[in-house]
C-alpha cells in the first residue's frame, strides 16, 4: 500500500479501503488521530501525553519556562523531541507514557512505534490498519519491503499484532544520515538518552505491565522487524533498541532470581520452625509466591529468547561493524547479569568467533566483554573450555595493529594469568615483556601492570613505610627490587631502563620512589653473600635510580613515548613538587657517599651525577644543607680529577651549570668551587705546555705526557661547553697549540680533537658576548681571524686518517658555516663576520659526504657467542647509522639555508632509493625545504640529478642492457614526481621547466639533416615521461609545441625501437584529446581566465626562450639565458603564504628571467591586456604533500 503525502488524500484513501487510521506523520511531525476516542476528557488527556506537553494539572511533566522559550529554545512536542533534547527527567517521561498506556494502550503503543521510526531518521508516513481474520497467505503477501518506481516511494509493511504497519518514505531520504550514525556530542547524548529511556521503561513496567501479554510482544515484534530491514537506519536503530530491551529484561530476570532465592531461604527457615506434624500456612504462601515468581521468570526468558533469535542471531554478523559491536557488547552484559543461563559455550562461541573480526571496534567489544567475565574468579570454571579454544587468539591480539585493542588484550591476558592456573606459559610472558619497551605508552603501561602482578606480589610496593631493613633481612621492597633486577638482566631483548621505569611508573610507583630502600641496597656491605648485589645488579639499580629520579622530577615520559609533552594538572604539579623536595632532601645527604663509593666506575658515576640536576635549589640554599652541598661539590671535583670519560665530564659540567646560575642563593658558593676547579685545570695545562712545547722544535713529549694533556683538554672542553671560561684566557693557550700544528706538523689525534672542540666553544662564547653588547672593531677582527683559522684547521682535519677526527672536523666546520654564512647584524659588524665557502670547500664537503655517509657499514661482527655477536652487531650498526645521519643532516642544513648551492643536492638525490631506509626522511625533507626556497632551482636540481644518472648509465651499460639499466633511473624519477603533491597548479612552472630542460638534453647532439641516426640521449624521454602526468592540459600543448622545434614531421614518422621513447613521449603529451593536435596558441589563451591568460603567456614566453643545442633550433629561438636567476636566497618559512603576501614580497613570477619579464610586459601591451598583479599569482611558497 503506497500512501500519498497529503493527509486529506491519504485519510480518504484509508476510508475507501475500510481501514482504521491510527497514526499519520507529515513532514516528520507526528499527530495521533484521536477521533475514535470516546470522551472529550480522554481526548484531551491523550493529546497532552502523546504530544509530550505539560500543563499545570500534570506535575510530572517537565516543561521549559517561558523565559527559555523567549531565548530561542523550542518546546518538545513529541516523544522523539523529548528524548533528543534530553531536558526532561527520564523517569518522568516514562511515567507519563505509562499513564497514557493505562488509559489507551493502542494510542500509547502507536506513539511509541512512531518514536522508533523517528529515531531511525525516517521522514515519511506511518500508518496502521487493524488486523482482521484473513487467510495466512494473503497476510504474508503484505509483509513486504519494496520500491514503487511510479511514485518514487519506498515502503515497508510488517505485522505488529493487532496491526499491520506501513512505513512510507522517499528514496532520496535514505542518505545514511540518521541519529545513531551522526557525529557530535548532541547525537552521542541522544544515543545515551535512547538507551536510558528503554531501560527505565522496562524497569517501570517490571511490576505489572510487562506481564500483560500486549506491550512487550508488540515491542519485540516491531523492533525485530526493524532490525531485519534492508535499510541501514532501521536495522541499526532496531538492533540497538531490541538488544537494550533484552538487557533490561535480563536485569528483570536477575531480580526475579534474587527474589526466588529469598523466598527459598524464608521457606527453609519456616520449615525449621515446624514442630511435629503441624502445618504452617506461611510455607504454603511462600511456595505460591515462589511459583508465581518462577512463572514470571519463564515468561521473561521466553521474551529474551524471542529477541535473541529474532535480532541477535540475525545481526551479530551484520555487514555494518557498529551493529556487530553492539551485539558483542550486549552479549557480554547478559553473561554477567544472568550467568546461569547465558554463560555457557553456546553463547561464548559468538564472542570467540568475533575475535577474528576485521573491524577493530568489534574486536575491542569482545575483549571488553571477556574482561568482565575473567575478572570474577567464581566464573573461571565455566570459561575453561573457552580458554583452551581461544587462548591462542587472545595472546596474538597483544600484537594487534590497533593499539587500543593491544592494550585491552594485554589486560585480558593479565586477568587470565591471575585467575586461571597455567593459562599463560613462559613463552607468552616473554612476548608480553617485550611490550615494556613499546613506543605506545598505554600499551607499555599495560605490560608493566602485567609484570607487577605476575612478578611482584601486591603490586610491587610495601605499604609499610618503616625502616628500609627489618631485623631478619631485607624488606619486601628490597626483595621486589632484586626480583625486578634479575628479570631485567635475564631479559636479553632490550637494555633501556628508562623505558622500563616509565612502563612500571603507574603500577609500581611506591617501589620506584623508595629512595631509602634503593640507596641502602647500594651502600650496604652485607655479611651474607646472598644479600650482596653483583656488579651488574648495581649498575642496573643505579640506572633504574637515575631514571626514576628523572621521571619523578620532570613528570614526563621519555623521548619517543608521546608526540608532545602533556600539560600537568594542579594535582600533578603538586605531586611533582613534593617528589623534587623528597629527592633533594634525601640525596643531598646520601649522594656524596654514593659518589665516593663508585668514584672509580665511570659508568656508574655518570648516572649518579644526573641526580643532582633535578634538585630543588631552594632546599639546597638552606643553612643546614650547606655542608651536604659542599660535600657534593667536593666529590664532583674529585671525580673530575680522576675521570676523563666524555659522559662523566659532561655530567659534572651540567651539574655545575644547574647550581651555578646567577640569582640563586648558592651561586657564590658554587662559583667559588667551580673557579677552584678551573684554576687547577688551567694550571695543569700551563705546566704541560711548558714541558711539551719548545721554541723551534714543536711538540716534544712522550706518550704519557700526551695522554695527560689530552685528558686536561677534554676536561676544559667539557666545562667550556656550559660555562664561559673567557676570564681564564683559554683561547690564548689553544692558539698556541694550533700554531704548533700549523708550523711544525700534525698534532696527535687525541690532542687536536679536544683543542678544536674547545676552540669552537670559545668562538661561540665570544660571538654571544658580541651580539649582546657592542664591541670594538679590534675585537671583531680578532674574532674574524679566530673563526677563519678554525675553519682552516677543520679543513685540514678532513684529510686525516682517523675517522673520528674527520667527523669532528666536518661537524664543527658545518656549524661554523651555518652560523657565519649570513649577516648576524645589519650593521658593519655583521658584514665583517660573514664567511661564504668557496667552490673548493664545497667540493671537499661533498666528497666527505660521499665517502663517509653513503657507504656500506664498516661495523664488524664481534662476540664470544652467536647471540652476543648478533646483539652487539645490531647495536653497533644502529650507532653507526645514527652517526652517519647526523653528518648528512649537518650537510643538508647547509643546502637548505643557502650556504652552498642547491645544485649540490643532486648528489644526495641520487642515493634516495638505495639508502631510503637509512636517510630517506632526511633527503625528502631537504627536497621539501629547497622547494620552498626556490621552486625552479629545486626542480632544476632534480633534472640535473636524473641527467647525470642517465649519462652514467649510458657510459657504463651496453646496448643490450640499456633498458634494464634505466629501470632504477625511472623509479627515481617516479619518486621525484610524487613529491610534487596533488595540486598541479602549484607545481606547473617547475614541472614545465623540467620538461624544457629535459627536451634540450635529449636533443643535445641531434642533427636534423641526418634523420636516420637518433640522438644519443633520446632514451631520456622515457625518464622524462614520468613527469608528464603532472602537466596541465594547456601546458601539455605548450610542451608539445616546444618539442616540435627539435623534430620534424619526418622524424616523428620514423619507426624502430630506437625512436620508441619519442613516440611514447609524444603520445603522452597528446593524451588530453585528439583536438589538441590542431590547437593554436591563440585558442589556448581564449579559453582561459585572466589569471590563466597570464600563466599561459609566461609559459609560452619561457619555452620561447629555450635554446636547443642544435643547428636547426638555433635559428628559431632567441638568444636568451637558459636558466633564470635566483630571485632570492632568503630563508623562507614552511607555512603556507597567501598570494597577496607573496605579491608584495615578490610581485613578479620567478618562472621567467628578468629579460623574459620585460619581454612579457611588452608583449602584453601589444597583444592583450592582462592585469600585472596577476602575473605573480602562483609564485607562492607552499607545502608540498607527498602523494
Amino acid at each position: 500500500m503506497i500512501a500519498e503525502r497529503q493527509p486529506t488524500t491519504f485519510i480518504s484513501y484509508l476510508k475507501e479501503n475500510e481501514l482504521t487510521p491510527r497514526s499519520v506523520v507529515q513532514d516528520g511531525k507526528w499527530q495521533l488521530n484521536i477521533s475514535s476516542l470516546k470522551t472529550p476528557k480522554l481526548k484531551r488527556k491523550i493529546r497532552k501525553q502523546s504530544e509530550n506537553r505539560r500543563h499545570s494539572s500534570s506535575p510530572r511533566r517537565a516543561c521549559l519556562p517561558h523565559d527559555h522559550l523567549r531565548n530561542g529554545d523550542v518546546e518538545a512536542v513529541t516523544l522523539y523531541e523529548v528524548i533528543s533534547m534530553g531536558k526532561s527527567a527520564m523517569q518522568s517521561v516514562v511515567d507519563d507514557w505509562l499513564e497514557v498506556y493505562k488509559q489507551d494502550r493502542d494510542a500509547a503503543l502507536l506513539d511509541l512505534i512512531s518514536f522508533f521510526i523517528q529515531c531511525s531518521g525516517c521522514q515519511g508516513l506511518v500508518t496502521a490498519e487493524m488486523f482482521q481474520s484473513k487467510e495466512k497467505n494473503e497476510v504474508m503477501q503484505k509483509m513486504t519491503e519494496s520500491f514503487d518506481e511510479e511514485t518514487g516511494l519506498q515502503y515497508k509493511r510488517f505485522m505488529a499484532y493487532p496491526w499491520i504497519l506501513t512505513v512510507t518514505w522517499r528514496v532520496d531520504g535514505d542518505n545514511g544520515d540518521y541519529p545513531l550514525a551522526m557525529a557530535g556530542p548532541q547525537w552521542k547524548k541522544f544515543k545515551c538518552n535512547l538507551c536510558e529511556f528503554l531501560t527505565v521503561l522496562i524497569q517501570q513496567c517490571e511490576g505489572s505491565v510487562i506481564y500483560d501479554g500486549y506491550l512487550v510482544p508488540v515491542l519485540i515484534t516491531v523492533l525485530t522487524e526493524l532490525s531485519n530491514s534492508r535499510i541501514r537506519a532501521f536495522r541499526h536503530t532496531g538492533t540497538l533498541s531490541a538488544l537494550k530491551v533484552m538487557t533490561a529484561l535480563v536485569s528483570v530476570i536477575a531480580n526475579l532470581r534474587a527474589n526466588i532465592g529469598n523466598m527459598q531461604r524464608l521457606q527453609n527457615m519456616e520449615k525449621k520452625k515446624m514442630t511435629g506434624k503441624k502445618t504452617n500456612p506461611q510455607i504454603d504462601q511462600l511456595q505460591q509466591k515462589k511459583i508465581k515468581l518462577q512463572q514470571k521468570q519463564q515468561d521473561i526468558e521466553g521474551m529474551t529468547n524471542a529477541i535473541f533469535k529474532g535480532a541477535f542471531l540475525q545481526r551479530y554478523r551484520d555487514v555494518i561493524p557498529e551493529i556487530r559491536a553492539i551485539c558483542m557488547e550486549e552479549l557480554g552484559i547478559w553473561m554477567k547479569l544472568h550467568t546461569g543461563y547465558f554463560l555457557n559455550d553456546n553463547y561464548l562461541k559468538y564472542v570467540g568467533w568475533m575475535l577474528y573480526d576485521k573491524q577493530p571496534e568489534v574486536r575491542l567489544r569482545c575483549l571488553l566483554a571477556l574482561q568482565g567475565l575473567y575478572n570474577r574468579k567464581e566464573l573461571i570454571p565455566k570459561l575453561s573450555v573457552f580458554s583452551k579454544r581461544f587462548k591462542g587468539r587472545i595472546v596474538s591480539m597483544i600484537l594487534d595493529e590497533d593499539k587500543e585493542i593491544a592494550v585491552q588484550a594485554v589486560r585480558l591476558v593479565g586477568l587470565m594469568s591471575e585467575n586461571c592456573k597455567d593459562a599463560i606459559n613462559s613463552k607468552d610472558c616473554n612476548t608480553l615483556h617485550k611490550l615494556l619497551y613499546s613506543t605506545h605508552r598505554p600499551l607499555a603501561a599495560a605490560a608493566g601492570d602485567f609484570l607487577c602482578k605476575s612478578l611482584l606480589p601486591n603490586g610491587g610496593s610495601d605499604q609499610s613505610r618503616g625502616n628500609s631493613f627489618r631485623r631478619k633481612g631485607i624488606t619486601r621492597n628490597a626483595q621486589h627490587l632484586k626480583m625486578l633486577l634479575t628479570s631485567y638482566l635475564d631479559n636479553k631483548f632490550h637494555q633501556h631502563v628508562t623505558y622500563l621505569v616509565d612502563s612500571l611508573w603507574d603500577s609500581a610507583t611506591n617501589l620506584l620512589k623508595d629512595w631509602e630502600c634503593i640507596t641502602t641496597l647500594l651502600l650496604k656491605h652485607c655479611c651474607h653473600q646472598e644479600e650482596v648485589l653483583s656488579s651488574a645488579q648495581e649498575s642496573a639499580l643505579i640506572e633504574l635510580l637515575s631514571a626514576a629520579v628523572r621521571q619523578a622530577a620532570e613528570g614526563h615520559p621519555p623521548p619517543g613515548r608521546g608526540t608532545v609533552r602533556k600539560v600537568l594538572t594542579a594535582k600533578e604539579k603538586k605531586l611533582q613538587s613534593e617528589d623534587c623536595m623528597n629527592v633533594t632532601q634525601h640525596f643531598l645527604v646520601v649522594l656524596p657517599r654514593l659518589l665516593s663509593k663508585y668514584s672509580c666506575d665511570a659508568e656508574k658515576v655518570a648516572l649518579l651525577l644526573q641526580i643532582p640536576q633535578h634538585f630543588d635549589t631552594d632546599i639546597c640554599s638552606r643553612e643546614h644543607m650547606a655542608k651536604h652541598l659542599d660535600d657534593i661539590l667536593t666529590q664532583i671535583n674529585h671525580v673530575t680529577g680522576n675521570q676523563s670519560g666524555d659522559e662523566v665530564l659532561e655530567a659534572c659540567s651540567r651539574t655545575y651549570q644547574v647550581f651555578c646560575q646567577e640569582g640563586l642563593p648558592i651561586y657564590s658558593r658554587v662559583k667559588a668551587a667551580l673557579s677552584q676547579l678551573i684554576d687547577d685545570l688551567v694550571g695543569k695545562l700551563d705546566k704541560l705546555l711548558d714541558v711539551c712545547i719548545k721554541k723551534g722544535e714543536g711538540l716534544c713529549s712522550d706518550e704519557e705526557t700526551i695522554f695527560q694533556m689530552s685528558s686536561v683538554l677534554k676536561k676544559i672542553a667539557a666545562f667550556h661547553n656550559a660555562h664561559d671560561l673567557s676570564e681564564w684566557n683559554v683561547n690564548d693557550r689553544l692558539s698556541r697549540i694550533l700554531t704548533v700544528d700549523t708550523e711544525h706538523g700534525r698534532l696527535p689525534d687525541q690532542i687536536i680533537v679536544p683543542v678544536v672542540q674547545c676552540s669552537y666553544y670559545s668562538l661561540m662564547w665570544q660571538l654571544s658576548a658580541l651580539l649582546e653588547s657592542p664591541s670594538s672593531k679590534e675585537n671583531i677582527f680578532r674574532l674574524r681571524i679566530q673563526m677563519r683559522r678554525l675553519c682552516q684547521t677543520c679543513r685540514h682535519l678532513l684529510t686525516r686518517e682517523c675517522t673520528a677526527v674527520r667527523e669532528k672536523g666536518f661537524s664543527i666546520l658545518c656549524d661554523i658555516l651555518l652560523i657565519f654564512s649570513h649577516k648576524l647584524q645589519s650593521d658593519e659588524v655583521g658584514e665583517l663576520l660573514v664567511y661564504i665557502p668557496d667552490s673548493s670547500l664545497e667540493s671537499e664537503l661533498l666528497k666527505f659526504v660521499q665517502l663517509e655517509v653513503f657507504q656500506e657499514s664498516k661495523v664488524k661482527r664481534e662476540g664470544s657467542t652467536p647471540e652476543e655477536n648478533e646483539n652487539d652487531f645490531e647495536i653497533s650498526k644502529c650507532e653507526d647509522v645514527h652517526k652517519r645521519r647526523n653528518l648528512l643532516a649537518a650537510y643538508c642544513k647547509l643546502i637548505v639555508f643557502n650556504v652552498i648551492e642547491t645544485s649540490a643536492a643532486a648528489e644526495l638525490y641520487k642515493q634516495y632509493i638505495k639508502y631510503y631506509g637509512e636517510f630517506g626522511d632526511i633527503i625528502k625533507e631537504t627536497l621539501s625545504r629547497t622547494r620552498q626556497n626556490d621552486k625552479l632551482q629545486s626542480a632544476r636540481t632534480l633534472i640535473i640529478c636524473l641527467q647525470q644518472l642517465f649519462t652514467n648509465h649510458m657510459e657504463n651499460s651496453t646496448s643490450d642492457a640499456m633498458p634494464q639499466s634505466l629501470t632504477s633511473v625511472k623509479e627515481l624519477a617516479r619518486r621525484f614526481s610524487l613529491t610534487f603533491g596533488w595540486d598541479q597548479v602549484k607545481s606547473r612552472e617547475s614541472v614545465a621547466m623540467m620538461h624544457k630542460d629535459g627536451i634540450e638534453f635529449a636533443f643535445k647532439d641531434y642533427c636534423p639533416t641526418d634523420e636516420s641516426r637518433p640522438p644519443s640521449n633520446l632514451s631520456f624521454l622515457t625518464i622524462l615521461n614520468e613527469f608528464t602526468y603532472r602537466l596541465l592540459a594547456p601546458d601539455k600543448r605548450t610542451v608539445y609545441c616546444y618539442l616540435q622545434r627539435f623534430v620534424t614531421q619526418q622524424t616523428l614518422a620514423c619507426e624502430g625501437d630506437e625512436w620508441l621513447p619519442l613516440a611514447n613521449y609524444r603520445n603522452t603529451l597528446l593524451a588530453c584529446g585528439d583536438e589538441d593536435i590542431s590547437v593554436t596558441k591563440d585558442s589556448s589563451l581564449m579559453d582561459s581566465s585572466p589569471e590563466e591568460h597570464s600563466k599561459m603567456l609566461q609559459m609560452k614566453l619561457k619555452f620561447t626562450s629555450g635554446n636547443a643545442n642544435s643547428t636547426a633550433a638555433c635559428h628559431r629561438t632567441p638568444d636568451l639565458p637558459l636558466t633564470p636567476q635566483l630571485t632570492s636566497t632568503a630563508i623562507k618559512s614552511r607555512k603556507r603564504l597567501w598570494y597577496e603576501e607573496s605579491s608584495q614580497a615578490n610581485p613578479t613570477s620567478s618562472f621567467c628571467t628578468e629579460q623574459v619579464k620585460s619581454s612579457s610586459q611588452s608583449t602584453e601591451e601589444n597583444s592583450t591586456s592582462v592585469p600585472s598583479a596577476d602575473i605573480g599569482l602562483e609564485d607562492v611558497d607552499v607545502d608540498i604533500t607527498d602523494s
